[in-house]
């Protein structure tokens, strides 16, 4: 748990760095101060980030001025803006106490969890208990958003998880690690990974190699969220031994898949029929994740996804959980969520 202790004392703006001018400046009141303590000065280095890059995050992101002197960092701002920083540094400061990284993206998670009004927000405590935290060979994943938070409990016990949203919101990078702790844990037997292939119609025979070759392509984010997880050496005896299997959709049809972690990505690209036959194969001790963006579908016109259709369906089961993300829990560069939010105003025009 984090140590801090704070004071609060009022401060004109003659004290704020002049070269800054946040929120507080600009409507003309006066600034309020709160003096931070942490008692490990090695963490609070890690918390600063290298050149201080995570502190003048927080200072951009929440319009407040940050001064660290020795083991104590005085946040000056409005006072909500105040209250918002000491939560996030005090979230940082705890998450790096449990042995895990801080980084950017932690960094712009933080803060997002702080402007969130409480009863939609979880709090950062919270997200860093061991009840919300993926535990792999090669690293911790830790929720970045209540969403996500959500997402990692529904696909820890559920059997059956639907996780929609945009990109960059850790949909499938979420599953799979989800997937390889499973997998190392004796939880299951195998890991299946499946992804339509839309572009070449689910014929891929004119494409060179073998199976693995042709479907390739099509599965790299998920090879590549694998390989974040396991070492390689790992993921290539997997692949041998049939830990590790790459099923195309298309063949899909006629198996059941028992004792295994079932990820089917880019959902949003299946039919109503694919998707129906897909759910169908889910056997004793398995379970399912299906990730996908129904605002992106590259079905030809006319023909349904059958993602949406499914969790619909299937949504208020209780053995099967739907996590709906948005642009708040994109944990991609900023600007994703501004480029996620510009086309959702676009489609709502039309």
């Amino acid at each position: 748990m984090s140590q801090t202790k704070s004071s609060i004392k009022k401060r004109s703006k003659k004290g704020a760095n002049p070269k800054v001018k946040p929120r507080w400046q600009q409507k003309g009141a006066s600034g309020e101060t709160i003096e931070v303590i942490f008692e490990d000065n090695h963490l609070l280095s890690a918390l600063l980030g290298k050149h201080d890059e995570h502190l003048a995050l927080i200072e951009t992101r929440l319009n407040i001025v940050a001064a660290p002197r020795g083991n104590i960092i005085a946040i000056t701002g409005a006072p909500e803006d105040c209250q918002s920083a000491k939560q996030v540094l005090d979230d940082l400061y705890n998450r790096l106490s449990q042995g895990l990284d801080v980084g950017p993206g932690d960094v712009e998670g933080a803060i997002k969890m702080a402007l969130l009004p409480v009863s939609e927000g979880v709090g950062g405590k919270q997200l860093f208990t061991s009840a919300v935290r993926i535990d792999t060979r090669r690293r911790t994943v830790t929720p970045r958003s209540s969403a996500q938070a959500e997402y990692i409990q529904a696909l820890q016990n559920r059997e059956l998880t639907f996780g929609t949203g945009p990109a960059g919101t850790g949909k499938t990078y979420i599953a799979v690690a989800v997937a390889a702790a499973a997998l190392e844990a004796g939880k299951v037997d195998r890991i299946i990974l499946s992804r339509p292939a839309v572009e070449a119609g689910e014929r891929l025979g004119f494409l060179p190699g073998d199976m693995r070759e042709k479907i390739d392509p099509y599965l790299r984010p998920l090879f590549d969220a694998l390989y974040d997880m396991m070492s390689s050496d790992k993921v290539v005896r997997g692949m041998e031994t049939g830990e590790i299997e790459i099923a195309p959709l298309a063949f899909m049809r006629g198996r059941t898949l028992s004792n295994s972690f079932i990820i089917l990505d880019e959902a949003q690209n299946c039919t109503t029929q694919q998707m129906k036959m897909f759910l169908t194969r889910l056997g004793e001790g398995s379970y399912m994740a299906i990730t996908g963006d129904p605002s992106q579908t590259d079905l030809p016109s006319g023909i349904k996804s059958g993602l949406s259709q499914a969790v619909d369906l299937l949504g208020t089961l209780d053995a099967v959980a739907h996590v709906a993300f948005s642009d708040v829990d994109v944990v991609r560069h900023s600007l994703v969520a501004d480029i996620v939010r510009a086309y959702d105003r676009l489609g709502q025009k039309k």
